[in-house]
């Protein structure tokens, strides 16, 4: 049995770990998860990105990148509860809602974590407490300084900065709102079943929805989002189907959508011009304010691979498609 079973290498307190932990128990692939020690150091050993998840395939082969790992999951496994919907219309907005979670939601839970004191407190003993429940306290007490200090000083470089600061929480508060009627509604984004971009949302909410101050917020504003999470943890034993790709996308959806246009692909946009230039540092109107960091070179290929894969649709579903993302304010960026 060990020599089927894949092993998945992340930490609780990681939000790609837990959004591949979760796609993996829905898919029922047989895994072990290895949550203990540095899964980032098994990544640099096999000469891959310090990221994490690390997934160890079956036949020894290691890969790490949660996107790169849901997609080489489906070659592997080709229509076994598959996380990508039929359509490819539908296909390209859970793409886009995946990538929305990965690398805009991921900004307002590094802000939360590492802004307010609780939040850097509990994370410190949370991350630490991971890699080794029983650390001797005077080594357990330097690794979580350095732990602390490492992540702060990555603030600015995330976008994390008091400047920015209110875009950040004005977008996790419409977050709230909107997902929270969403699930009320349709148990997943996209139907009954869920997406890949479901899972890339739930990973950064996850960690929020533990994490004091994003918690709080969470339970009293979006209960209902907050049980969610809970069922997709681990939603093995759920049976569902895609919406019809015909009829509108769900309300939560397309107002998803909208507030990327307004928030994410402008940030995407204004990077990728920053990149191309040279710049050291760009800035961008957010939901009316103004929004300034370093250009980010992972976000730039987020950006090129979201328009190319708009551009491969079939031309029947880009036609179908192109009005939506029109209305909601998104086709001009892509």
């Amino acid at each position: 049995m060990s020599g089927v079973l894949y092993r998945l290498h992340g930490l609780n307190p990681s939000p790609y770990s837990v959004k591949m932990r979760a796609l993996m128990r829905y898919r029922r692939l047989p895994f072990v998860w290895d949550a203990v020690g540095s899964p980032r150091d098994i990544a640099v050993a096999a000469g891959l990105p310090p990221v994490i998840p690390v997934l160890r395939f079956p036949d020894g082969r290691l890969m790490n990148d949660s996107t790169p790992l849901a997609h080489a999951l489906e070659r592997e496994h080709p229509g076994v509860r598959s996380v990508i919907p039929d359509d490819p219309g539908l296909a390209f907005v859970s793409d886009l809602l995946e990538d929305f979670g990965d690398e805009w939601l991921t900004k307002i839970m590094f802000h939360y974590r590492w802004y307010y004191a609780a939040d850097r407190a509990f994370a410190q003993t949370w991350v630490v407490s991971s890699r080794d429940p029983v650390m001797a306290q005077d080594v357990r007490q330097a690794t979580m300084t350095a732990f602390n200090d490492r992540q702060v000083g990555r603030m600015a470089l995330v976008g994390c900065t008091e400047q920015n600061r209110p875009v950040i929480e004005e977008s996790y508060r419409f977050v709230l709102d909107t997902l929270d009627r969403q699930v009320r509604t349709l148990p997943f984004l996209l139907g009954s079943r869920p997406s890949l971009g479901d899972f890339g949302i739930y990973g950064q909410l996850q960690i929020l929805s533990v994490d004091p101050t994003p918690a709080a917020e969470m339970r009293s504003r979006a209960p209902d989002l907050f049980c969610w999470l809970m069922r997709v943890d681990d939603a093995s034993g759920v049976e569902g189907m895609w919406i019809d790709a015909d009829e509108s996308l769900p309300q939560g959806v397309t107002d998803l959508l909208r507030h990327a246009a307004v928030t994410y692909l402008p940030f995407l946009h204004a990077n990728a011009q920053a990149l191309q230039e040279g710049r050291e540092a760009f800035d961008v109107e957010l939901l009316g304010r103004r929004y300034a960091q370093a250009p980010f070179r992972y976000q730039g290929k987020c950006y090129d691979a979201l328009r190319k894969k708009f551009a491969a649709l079939p031309e029947p579903s880009r036609r179908r498609l192109a009005p939506v993302l029109e209305e909601a304010g998104c086709l001009r960026y892509l």
